[in-house]
């Protein structure tokens, strides 16, 4: 297997494939150990394929989102398999583990996960019915400015705590947002995601002591909340976490 999915190459571990692994992107981190001995066909936007070839794959996987499409054209011929996956509502979770589970013959690991899911799920949804709802403006990249349109799985995913998401562009998925005082008056919370681009701590405090009077900012573990997979189930408590927090300030 191939997974050019960062997020995806997490969870093949977590469903016990690992073995099973022979490539991955620059950007696969996770399981950091276990993936110093998979070999790298580049990034997600466009990939080595002599080096594809080279591992033999019988399987890649790729995303709607995260690959380009004329890549994975170029994929198509050397491999007998191409999966896409495409992720938008939290629960499209439980349909990723068990496409995986099921073509590669690890239905109990991915039932596992399936209802680990729903529990950290019922979870997050019982504990939100007491924190008010809230409008956010979720940044992913500076210079444009980016946020996420509604029909985006981070949009969906911070909806379960009743963050709504501003910046909605029914044409864009990913829209530029122009940082104005209009904007931020319709804006409660405005997080700064660690990815893909590298925001920080310090943009957050930043923004904060530049606009006093303005939205709180917070800094957010992108791969917490933009992660599908198994990185969701324990992403679905952070964000019930930070939700908290930021409720009782």
């Amino acid at each position: 297997i191939v997974s050019l999915v960062p997020s995806i190459t997490e969870l093949l571990f977590d469903l016990g494939l690992g073995a099973q692994v022979v490539g991955r992107t620059l950007y696969c981190i996770h399981p950091a150990q276990e993936l110093t001995k998979v070999p790298s066909m580049g990034g997600t936007k466009k990939i080595n394929l002599d080096r594809l070839k080279e591992v033999v794959p019988t399987h890649v996987i790729v995303n709607v989102d995260e690959n380009d499409r004329d890549m994975v054209d170029a994929i198509r011929p050397l491999v007998p398999h191409v999966i896409v996956t495409h992720p938008i509502e939290p629960r499209d979770n439980l349909g990723l583990y068990r496409l995986l589970g099921g073509i590669f013959g690890r239905q109990q690991q991915a039932e596992e996960l399936c209802e680990r899911f729903d529990a950290a799920e019922e979870a997050v949804v019982a504990g939100a019915k007491n924190l008010g709802s809230a409008r956010v403006l979720y940044l992913i990249w500076k210079n444009p400015w980016m946020t996420v349109s509604a029909d985006t799985y981070i949009s969906r995913l911070l909806a379960t705590v009743g963050w709504n998401t501003v910046g909605n562009d029914p044409d864009t998925r990913y829209p530029e947002v122009e940082m104005s005082d209009g904007l931020l008056e319709d804006v409660d919370l405005v997080l700064f995601s660690s990815e893909p681009f590298e925001f920080t701590r310090a943009d957050a405090d930043e923004f904060n002591a530049s606009h006093p009077q303005g939205p709180k900012a917070l800094f957010v573990n992108g791969e917490m909340i933009s992660w599908y997979g198994s990185r969701a189930i324990p992403g679905l408590g952070y964000l019930h976490r930070l939700a908290e927090e930021s409720a009782a300030k």
